[in-house]
């Protein structure tokens, strides 16, 4: 995961080469593996190298093309040879993925994107018509922000240098603070106003007097797999899910999985087995890391990924979570928080995970994100319903309604309100994330609503399969997730996601709804294909949940601290929230009673934020309750966690 920062001047001025000397210290903690520049008349880039593959090691980075177009690249190309053979010219199999991408683009330009799958930004300068193309891969896995001043653009893979070193001011974008209360917020989204983070499955085309976001692909809704019988749907599904996760084994150091016990990671670890077994190439599998927590009563995954471990004959590493104060960073001085979620305390059990992969020179994190979304672990019928009900077929939406029903002990009636209220959700009250967060100011709430939502603006009754839509809201979530990510810095390592590879994807957003999820048969499809291959207690075991006590412990433990911060509060002085309704929302939840409590550690989370830019002294003010954001001054100087 290597990092990248650019600017051009379309007025036609000389980029300052000082510029990019600026950059190279806020760079260089991500990319420790080598350096590479290029700086002529009014374009100039910056790149620092972080290895995870072996053709990695032999790229130069910037990379000019036969056709004098200068790429930067930052990414895993996961179809080289299928590449190779269509672009041809003088593309080998030792061929580095920035030399299959530059040749594609030659051939293809910008619509050669949609040929690129993997986890993959990239930049593309034509000197010639003096253009800029940022272009990001379908799902956001990587991370790709822009500022547009005049007529001078920047570009960078991480946000710190389009805030740090700009010298002037930014508004705060409180769209944003609402996106992060609710759940993540629109990927198109960063905390700055004007600096712009580039959507997935997209390009942002610059020039002089234009700038164009195109969306470059998407998935088919007229896309159908059908077969006669549920074997083949099994044998497919295998054969999708071991070449992505055989995908994601590509490295020349060890791989690291994250394994809970649950159904996504141990699914993923036990099917990388199988195709270490299988494939010559990939030595060793993978290792694993698992976390436990003896004092949550309702949270024992030990049984679960120690029967894996049983399985695979290979004891992973282990780590006690332990619990840590609410107040453990906000007093860091030293830190400057640009995102909320990177004020987050590094506790003990984040720097045991740092020390082991630092010691076993591990660069790469399997993670099992997405596996609910995409493969059923959801168990609601409403999808198959709401496809039957939209299709006018009656009979068998009486039928499965009767199946559905039995199978939830649940009245029929109450299965088909909930299909009405997937295709109408404004006709049917507010959301409870938005009722739930009562503390949230009326005028804020009606400012942001959408955000607040969730962007949840129901399915089209005219478009594709509800179905269809569904899996595209739930992706959608996904990638408002990813965007948020933030990149490891202590130690480095790339994370790759299994679950959300696009061949993978494309299969089961193409077969029926009835495969993947059945009455009574939470991920059907999955359970049935992994049999022999994933231990029979994990993929038997109910679902996994639980309700965590040690937030409402914290809350608790430290409620002098957590009052007096209530007493003043920045997110309250700037019409977020009322201070007095979210003080009797912390009581409940210190008395144990039932309460939103994400939304709430969400909250606090803000309010900790916005402090932390109080007190490095970029917390200006705001622009009054009916206002679009806070103003926020960048400094040059100072260096993000």
């Amino acid at each position: 995961m290597s990092v990248q920062f650019g600017k051009c001047n379309f007025d036609g001025k000389p980029v300052d080469p000082h510029d990019l000397d600026e950059q190279r210290p806020v760079l260089a903690p991500y990319g420790p593996d080598g350096e590479g520049c290029l700086c002529q008349n009014n374009f100039g880039v910056l790149y620092r190298a972080f290895h995870t593959t072996s053709e990695s090691r032999r790229e130069k980075q910037p990379h000019v093309s036969h056709s004098g177009t200068v790429i930067t690249w930052d990414g895993r190309l996961d179809n080289r040879q299928d590449l190779i053979e269509r672009v041809r010219g003088e593309l080998s199999s030792d061929s580095t993925d920035i030399e299959i991408v530059a040749a594609a683009f030659d051939c293809w330009g910008t619509d050669g994107f949609k040929h690129l799958i993997g986890d993959w930004a990239l930049s593309a300068w034509n000197p010639s018509d003096q253009s800029l193309v940022l272009a990001k891969d379908f799902v956001g896995t990587r991370h790709l922000y822009y500022s547009i001043e005049g007529h001078r653009v920047a570009w960078c893979t991480i946000l710190d240098s389009l805030v740090l070193l700009p010298r002037h001011q930014f508004e705060l974008e409180d769209e944003y603070i609402a996106g992060w209360l609710s759940f993540f917020p629109a990927p198109h989204l960063t905390p700055f106003v004007g600096i712009h983070a580039l959507p997935s499955s997209s390009f942002v085309r610059l020039e002089r007097e234009t700038q164009k976001i195109t969306k470059y692909w998407d998935f088919d809704p007229a896309r159908r797999i059908r077969y006669g019988t549920d074997s083949e749907y099994e044998e497919h599904f295998r054969a999708v899910f071991s070449q992505s996760v055989g995908r994601r084994l590509r490295s020349d150091s060890p791989v690291l999985a994250e394994l809970s016990g649950g159904m996504d990671s141990s699914s993923i670890v036990c099917v990388a087995d199988e195709v270490a077994r299988r494939e010559s190439g990939i030595t060793g599998g993978v290792e694993t890391v698992s976390y436990y927590d003896d004092s949550e009563p309702n949270w024992n995954e030990r049984p679960y990924f120690t029967r894996v471990e049983e399985k695979r004959g290979r004891t992973g590493y282990h780590i006690a979570v332990t619990a840590h104060s609410l107040f453990e960073s906000q007093h860091a001085v030293d830190l400057l928080a640009l995102t909320p979620n990177s004020l987050s305390a590094k506790d003990e059990s984040a720097k045991c995970l740092a020390d082991h992969m630092r010691a076993q020179a591990m660069r790469v994190l399997l993670s099992g994100i997405g596996g609910d979304e995409v493969t059923g672990g959801v168990p609601t019928p409403s999808p198959e319903l709401a496809d039957l009900l939209t299709r006018g077929r009656v009979r068998a939406l009486a039928r499965q309604l009767k199946l559905w029903a039995l199978s939830k002990r649940e009245p029929w009636v109450h299965l088909l309100i909930d299909v009405f209220r997937e295709l109408f959700p404004n006709l049917t009250g507010v959301p409870e994330r938005v009722s739930s967060t009562a503390w949230l100011t009326p005028a804020f709430t009606k400012r942001h609503h959408a955000a607040l939502r969730g962007y949840d603006s129901g399915l089209n009754l005219f478009g594709a399969l509800p179905s269809f839509q569904g899996n595209l809201r739930a992706l959608d979530g996904l990638r408002r997730q990813l965007a948020c990510v933030l990149l490891p810095r202590e130690p480095l390592y790339e994370k790759r996601y299994c679950y959300l590879d696009r061949d993978l994807l494309e299969f089961l957003y193409a077969v029926p709804r009835d495969q993947i999820i059945r009455p009574g048969q939470r991920r059907s499809l999955m359970r049935r294909a992994l049999v022999g291959i994933v231990p029979n207690e994990v993929l038997e075991r109910r679902r996994k949940g639980y309700v965590a006590r040690s937030p409402a412990m914290m809350i608790s433990a430290e409620w002098s601290k957590v009052a007096g911060m209530t007493q003043a509060m920045l997110s309250s002085s700037l019409g977020i929230i009322d201070a007095t309704v979210f003080r009797e929302a912390l009581q409940k939840a210190r008395y144990g009673e039932d309460t939103p409590i994400v939304l709430l550690l969400r909250t606090l989370e803000i309010e900790f934020w916005l402090r932390n830019l109080d007190r490095n002294g970029l917390l200006l003010g705001h622009s009054g309750p009916g206002g679009t954001g806070i103003v926020h001054r960048a400094e040059s100087g100072l260096m993000s966690a």
